[in-house]
């Protein structure tokens, strides 16, 4: 099934960047889109995308850095402290 139109990709293209050795393994769609050598233009197919590689990651989709942005955290949330503010030179 192709997923992304802008650059006539398939399900299975993008299910084959998994195939890579696991330390390559793309986590995001632009990984992915990397490891096939183009980009996403109109956006749309991202939710797609990200969809097909953590359904075939499975339990692997869980984040090992423990970043609080990450959709598999399941670590003790940290609060976040404000930006210093910055002032631009004249």
């Amino acid at each position: 099934m192709i997923v992304c139109s802008c650059n006539v990709l398939t399900s299975a293209q993008i299910l084959a960047t998994l195939e890579t050795e696991e330390a390559g393994t793309p986590r995001s769609p632009a990984q992915a889109y990397r490891c096939l050598g183009c980009a996403p233009n109109c956006g749309r197919c991202l939710v797609t995308v990200r969809e097909l590689l953590k359904e075939a990651r499975g339990s692997a989709a869980a984040c090992d850095v423990g970043c609080p942005t990450c959709p598999g955290h399941h670590h003790e949330q940290v609060e976040e402290q404000p930006a210093p503010f910055l002032m631009a030179a004249e």
